[in-house]
């Protein structure tokens, strides 16, 4: 005689599975490392920084409205 299954948790299974596959798929495309991500925050930061600090005219707000 085969084995009883609950179906309900047969199905409960089965997507689980296939979100975690899903998820797993996810992070390998779009996922970057703590390290990554703070290391590309503070890149942006330190080249914003240069930038402001070598600006050769300082920015009046009459220039921004124009």
């Amino acid at each position: 005689m085969s084995e009883i299954i609950n179906l309900r948790q047969f199905k409960k299974n089965k997507a689980r599975a296939s979100r975690e596959e899903q998820a797993s798929q996810n992070r390998i495309l779009f996922g970057q490392t703590k390290a990554e991500k703070s290391f590309a925050k503070e890149k942006a930061r330190k080249t914003n920084s240069f930038l402001e600090n070598n600006r050769l005219e300082p920015v009046s707000k009459q220039d921004a409205e124009d």
